[in-house]
């Protein structure tokens, strides 16, 4: 039965308000398939105005007609579809090698690019289209194998943490776009994509759980945010690392400055995982690093003094964050990055790694991750990188 209850409040000497409070479908052949939704819209109308009066008192007369007949009248879609956060049109290029990809646009004129393959940033531009993501000068796309550079989704495995291959394998399988996403907070002013990988049948011989991975990729001027989200879709529940690898453009290392992990306790890769504590005010380069942090502060600061700029790092549910550079030795030993490229790259990530997430079946985890670009008035003295860090600016 459809019922529909429309009101019209006319406001003396002043506007036609026309408020339809509620929509109720229900089914006969499932008592519990019950559907509501609910909204409010209001024109404002000079009373004075008879021709227009007769036009709301029509139209409703009109959506009254349809819903009885069992339509979907075109001007309730229209007025739902009005109510629902605007995003900015979405953008998929098909490449001549049969990839895709998805460029996101911000009203700013920032953009970023999508890789279906692996649900991968590999790119990020601001509105000065400055790049702010690292992408090797060799990197290639190339499946089954990785890319490197841009913004991997390490997943069920974090490095050589596990008996898996490297960093998992969500990184080099091919992502779908997911047409069932969560409601997640408004996205006003926003440019985003929703992808899923879902476990195959060649997954659950190497790691034998099923699972449903989400993210949530949007841009905003000034912004890159990151929301993934993995459900439990099997029997039994089971245990997984994960992270965001942010592979980050800098101008010179030997000039970069990482703020916010100062006396924390990590793990250093270079010395079999060795515990240490940091002691330094601030993470400086001089040689390799290879450190996952732990118990990490929401917020991150990465100073860049010759670029006169400082990215802002924010992540929930993501208690680690792993500083790498291969300085120059073992960058001339990855197959796949410039000899030269370490000097211009950083990787600040987000994760999940010293202590893998448990779920039960059904069991989801959410997690957020946010990269901001601050002004460059840090380079002159002008603003604290505690002040990024803290929120006092």
């Amino acid at each position: 039965m459809l019922v529909l209850i429309t009101k019209l409040f006319i406001l003396t000497n002043a506007h036609v308000a026309v408020s339809t409070l509620m929509l109720m479908q229900r089914t006969t052949t499932n008592a519990h398939n019950n559907a509501f939704f609910f909204f409010i819209f209001f024109f404002k109308l000079p009373t004075q105005n008879p021709n227009l009066r007769e036009r709301i008192k029509s139209q409703i007369r009109s959506i009254k007609l349809e819903w009885k007949k069992g339509k979907v009248n075109p001007f309730v879609r229209g007025i739902r579809s009005r109510l629902r956060p605007k995003s900015m049109p979405l953008n998929v290029v098909n490449d001549r090698d049969g990839s895709s990809r998805i460029l996101l646009t911000d009203p700013a004129g920032s953009t970023a690019e999508v890789l279906l393959y692996g649900g991968q940033v590999v790119s990020w531009r601001n509105e000065r289209r400055e790049q702010l993501l690292y992408m090797s000068s060799k990197a290639q796309l190339k499946p089954p194998k990785a890319i490197r550079g841009g913004l991997p989704i390490c997943f069920p495995q974090f490095g050589n943490f596990g008996a898996l291959e490297r960093h998992g394998f969500a990184r080099n399988r091919f992502w779908s776009f997911d047409n069932d996403p969560a409601p997640l907070p408004p996205a006003n002013q926003q440019s985003t994509v929703d992808l899923v990988l879902k476990s195959t049948e060649d997954d659950l011989k190497i790691w034998p759980h099923s699972f449903e991975l989400r993210v949530r990729i949007s841009i905003s001027p000034g912004k890159l945010t990151i929301i993934p989200r993995v459900r439990n879709t099997d029997l039994k529940a089971f245990s997984f690392m994960f992270s965001l690898r942010n592979y980050l453009y800098v101008s010179d290392i030997s000039e970069v400055r990482v703020e916010g992990l100062e006396t924390l306790d990590y793990l250093d890769n270079l010395m079999r995982r060795e515990r240490f504590t940091e002691q330094a005010d601030a993470i400086t380069f001089d040689g390799e690093v290879d450190r996952v942090y732990l118990n990490t502060p929401t917020k991150i600061a990465i100073i860049d003094h010759e670029r006169k700029r400082t990215i802002e790092l924010r992540k929930e549910g993501m208690p680690n964050a792993v500083v790498w550079n291969p300085w120059d030795k073992k960058a001339k030993s990855i197959a796949d990055m410039g000899d030269e490229d370490y000097t211009t790259m950083l990787c600040v990530d987000s994760g999940a790694i010293e202590t893998p997430i448990v779920l039960k079946p059904h069991e989801e985890w959410k997690g957020r991750q946010e990269l901001s670009i601050v002004s460059s008035s840090y380079c002159s003295g002008q603003l604290d990188p505690r002040k990024v860090l803290y929120g006092d600016y």
